[in-house]
């Protein structure tokens, strides 16, 4: 289709004896009552910045930075963010497991026979130096990269190999390590969009204002669960670096995963959103299971039933933070006294 301009392009729907445009900003959006105006700005100016409550203090000062001297002392680093060291007990049913899980890139191994076992009902952290291998592992469950060998198991179904759609499908969904939303919707339309996905392609032209303002009413009810009622009708790119990952995790939710995988949910984070994205986590896990690769280790602390320290693409060390925060081996490889 022709148009240029700011619009990817136009869809046609015919309905009862109507015809309306649906423009397509980076994917469908159905809307009622015709497109939305142009998109504003040409570029997202990304905030990192502003803050839930305006605070600019860095992350460094919610035990963010230079992990290695914060092992042992993240459970008071927790307490004075406001958390606290995590005493739930967990299960025993495993809702995901690898089996020997292994990527090489061109002679560089970046995981190497990775025994993974995530216990549904819990919050699993996946914790490491810088290089360990944690977004790679990410890639690898959720169906980005292939795996040069091992397994991957979720629910007892054998998913190695299953692309990262069919991977969602299952219930098994992912956030990303940076804020990815669609900059020039509002939030409420981002959420939609999630929405749409997990009711799939189909659309019946008879039906859709009454799906819509389904969509709609659920979309708020996600927005208001994650603190951002009141944002429902700003635009992403308004947004402080929080509340986009506040509506990062929103679309998630959207998507109804029964184990979400999130990627540095704090990553860049003030105090103040630290403490309100880790209570939303929390609140989140009440319902599901959450695997995250965290580098704030008050947050792990205060957050993770199990834990697990991957350096070098190896499992190090696996349990709870106590005990591996007093492992010689997990200090040596934070601190950097290990070399190659």
């Amino acid at each position: 289709m022709g148009g240029g301009g700011r619009d990817v392009g136009a869809l046609l729907v015919l309905g009862l004896g109507r015809v309306r445009i649906v423009r397509i900003v980076g994917r469908l959006l159905l809307r009622p009552g015709g497109a939305r105006g142009k998109q504003r700005g040409e570029t997202e100016r990304s905030d990192r910045s502003g803050h839930f409550g305006g605070s600019r203090e860095v992350s460094r000062k919610a035990g963010d930075a230079a992990p290695g001297s914060h092992l042992s002392s993240a459970p008071a680093l927790a307490r004075r963010g406001g958390l606290r060291l995590c005493s739930r007990v967990p299960g025993s049913e495993a809702i995901l497991e690898t089996r020997g899980l292994s990527k090489e890139f061109r002679g560089f191994i970046a995981v190497k026979r990775v025994d993974l076992r995530v216990i549904r009902g819990t919050i699993h952290a996946l914790i490491g130096p810088n290089g360990a291998g944690k977004t790679t592992c990410f890639n690898l469950l959720t169906g980005f990269l292939p795996a040069t060998s091992g397994t991957i198991t979720y629910k007892g179904e054998d998913i190695t190999g299953a692309a990262p759609a069919d991977v969602a499908r299952k219930g098994l969904v992912r956030s990303f390590q940076i804020s990815a939303v669609f900059p020039y919707l509002t939030a409420l339309e981002n959420v939609r969009i999630a929405l749409q996905r997990k009711r799939g392609a189909s659309f019946d032209f008879w039906q859709s204002d009454r799906v819509l303002r389904e969509l709609d009413g659920r979309a708020a009810e996600l927005l208001a669960a994650v603190g951002l009622r009141d944002f429902r009708n700003t635009l992403a790119a308004e947004l402080s670096y929080g509340r986009k990952r506040a509506l990062e995790i929103a679309t998630t939710l959207a998507l109804d995963p029964e184990l979400m995988l999130l990627d540095e949910p704090t990553a860049g984070m003030g105090h103040e959103d630290v403490e309100r994205i880790a209570a939303l986590i929390q609140r989140v896990a009440k319902d599901r299971t959450v695997l995250m690769v965290e580098h704030n280790l008050g947050v792990v602390a205060s957050l993770s039933q199990r834990i697990t320290v991957l350096a070098r693409g190896e499992v190090l060390a696996e349990g709870d933070y106590l005990s591996v925060s007093k492992n010689p081996a997990v200090v040596a490889a934070y601190l950097g006294t290990e070399h190659a």
